[in-house]
């Protein structure tokens, strides 16, 4: 049995002393002020002197280890006991070349799979607590704000193939009445109208439910819709009457 360490970075590997200025105030605000959280980079120690983490490459393998707390890519902050994991260090190094296969450098996403969710999984698979919330929160908090924009885009889009469908099957409908004939399957083809005349008929279908119309002209069609299911509705009673004499 042994301990698990977590060795915490402030990521300041942006090549701008401004940007990398403005990181290290973030961190203080949000995770040393309020304790929310912040842009920090991880790795996990276990049985020796180094530290094994995640970063993107293009090529082999994003798995990569160092002297643990002196990784010169980042400023380093903290080290936190995760607690003590009952694996043999023959175990512990099959791990790790099972992860260097499955975590490919450029496979990294900083959002999604990054250093912070590497050292979750091998704290998870060393039997130890993952990582403190507030360490990857920013990320987490990114995904998840992109997921909502993807199912919003995906509704919009959804609901605007419904408003298309349904305007087309009202115009076959009104279409129909107009002419005096039922419409069915063989005469609702949307050949009937142009794209361009539908398109024209749904604008003015919602510019005239803006507001209560007035117009004679479109009274008239409500009355000879009224009439024609007056007529329909005598039909079948009649017919019905024929054949119970």
């Amino acid at each position: 049995m042994t301990e698990v360490f977590l060795h915490i970075y402030d990521v300041t590997n942006s090549g701008s002393d401004k940007t990398n200025n403005t990181i290290l105030q973030i961190n203080k605000i949000f995770k040393d002020g309020i304790g929310l959280g912040g842009i920090f980079h991880s790795a996990v120690q276990v049985y020796g002197d180094d530290e094994w983490s995640f970063g993107f490459c293009e090529q082999g393998t994003g798995v990569f280890s160092c002297p643990s707390g002196k990784n010169p890519m980042y400023t380093y902050r903290e080290k936190l006991v995760l607690g003590r994991t009952n694996l043999s260090i023959f175990k512990v190094n099959q791990i790790l070349r099972d992860l260097s296969r499955e975590w490919a450098g450029n496979s990294y996403d900083l959002l999604s799979k990054n250093c912070n969710h590497f050292c979750d999984q091998f704290c998870e698979k060393l039997g130890v607590p993952k990582l403190p919330g507030w360490v990857n929160r920013f990320a987490n908090a990114g995904d998840a704000a992109v997921e909502i924009a993807g199912n919003t885009a995906f509704r919009l889009k959804q609901a605007k193939t419904e408003i298309v469908s349904a305007s087309k099957v009202a115009y076959r409908f009104l279409s129909g009445i107009g002419g005096n004939s039922p419409v069915t399957p063989e005469n609702s083809s949307p050949s009937r109208t142009t794209p361009r005349f539908q398109a024209a008929w749904f604008k003015n279908l919602v510019a005239a439910g803006d507001k209560p119309s007035t117009s004679t002209v479109l009274d008239g069609p409500n009355q000879e819709v009224i009439r024609m299911q007056q007529e329909e509705a005598e039909v079948p009673l009649r017919q019905n009457t024929h054949q119970n004499c």
